[in-house]
């Protein structure tokens, strides 16, 4: 019931986190695959190599045998070091390879994951339960049964194959140069082989597909598992909208606190207020401190006339204003002769030294 719940896919945050655990996508065959056909493009490409290794320990062990009654342990140790140099001459750079290419195939399917809380000891791992219910109670030891099934067939039947082809040429093979016969068991050999690696190639694509659905489905959420984490991530509601108010209040407080530095305050008388600014040397155009409208413009107002901030009424510039510009911001284009015309009030009111204990409030019609 819990899986037939879980109709969301994956959120970015579910997705991380299941990262950071270890559990991402990987599908082994793939790797099992490239490493196993690079491996035998190796051993192809390094049979001349391979070869003379094994020509080599063949003709040293033929002295011995053609020149003494019997092997010594002397001679026996020598054999053994020789056939181990030549074996680990011969297999080393195809392992070295096979290696390199496994771990890159892992660590590109991965993203170069590196997780340690896969090496952290947990009692799920080590439940011999959980384990027995892995194995026989679940798709994907069915689906992992279902594909050794088949490569085991698939193997089984080519090497046999292969066999019997060997076997019936074996007369000929014993009458041919040692060089020859090797090519042809190489030649049969890589092509039993290229056809397992055709075959498991097909396999691996499948694999690859199911395991990027089976994996897909695992990480599904249901739909209360979504909203939980939304609630974790973005915040509860309310929480939100308690925040935002608070962020609206500080904002309020700066702006409020910026109100005596203005030049003139234009009001609509008290529905609309904006608070100007003009330096000449700083701002390219007026700067607007502070607006509001209604309760805000009554609180504007109030400040501007305790710190005895010119004012100006002007009902069509106010709304203008108010509408036009955020706090902050400079005024446009359109509204500079209008404003030019408030600021020059202002020079002049300056100028004249006029400005008293209370502010100055004219009228200016529109």
């Amino acid at each position: 019931m819990a899986d037939t719940n879980k109709t969301e896919k994956a959120t970015s945050k579910k997705r991380n986190d299941e990262r950071k655990k270890g559990n991402v996508f990987k599908s082994r065959d793939v790797v099992s695959v490239v490493s196993l056909l690079l491996g035998f493009m190796i051993i192809a490409l390094m049979s001349g190599h391979i070869y003379s290794q094994v020509k080599e320990l063949y003709l040293y062990i033929m002295d011995y045998a053609g020149s003494a009654d019997g092997l010594t342990i002397v001679q026996s140790g020598a054999i053994a070091r020789r056939m181990t140099v030549s074996a680990a001459a011969a297999a080393a750079p195809v392992l070295a390879v096979m290696f390199l290419v496994a771990v890159l195939a892992n660590a590109l399917q991965t993203k170069f994951l590196l997780s340690w809380d896969l090496l952290k000891p947990k009692f799920s791992r080590m439940n011999p339960i959980s384990g027995i219910k892995r194995v026989f109670f679940s798709l994907n030891s069915v689906v992992e049964l279902l594909k050794s099934i088949v490569k085991i067939a698939v193997v089984f039947w080519l090497v046999y194959g292969t066999i019997m082809t060997l076997l019936s040429v074996a007369p000929d093979l014993l009458n041919t140069a040692l060089d020859a016969g090797l090519l042809f068991m190489r030649d049969e050999i890589m092509d039993m082989v290229y056809i397992v690696c055709l075959i498991f190639t097909a396999v691996a694509i499948l694999d690859y597909f199911y395991q990027r659905y089976d994996y897909e489905k695992k990480l599904r959420m249901s739909k209360q598992e979504v909203k939980d984490e939304y609630k974790q991530t973005e915040g509860d509601p309310m929480i939100k909208g308690k925040r935002r108010e608070k962020q609206r209040e500080i904002s309020m407080s700066r702006m409020m606190q910026q109100i005596p530095q203005a030049d003139v305050v234009v009001r609509n008388p008290t529905h609309f207020a904006v608070a100007l600014r003009y330096d000449i040397d700083k701002d390219p155009a007026p700067v607007v401190l502070a607006k509001g409208q209604d309760y805000v413009a009554l609180r504007i107002i109030s400040i501007a006339e305790e710190h005895e901030v010119l004012m100006t009424e002007n009902p069509s510039l106010a709304r203008s204003l108010y509408g036009a510009v955020e706090v902050g911001g400079y005024i446009p284009a359109e509204l500079y002769n209008a404003v030019a015309e408030v600021m020059a009030w202002v020079y002049e009111q300056q100028k004249r030294e006029i400005i008293g204990a209370q502010p100055v409030t004219v009228t200016a019609q529109g």
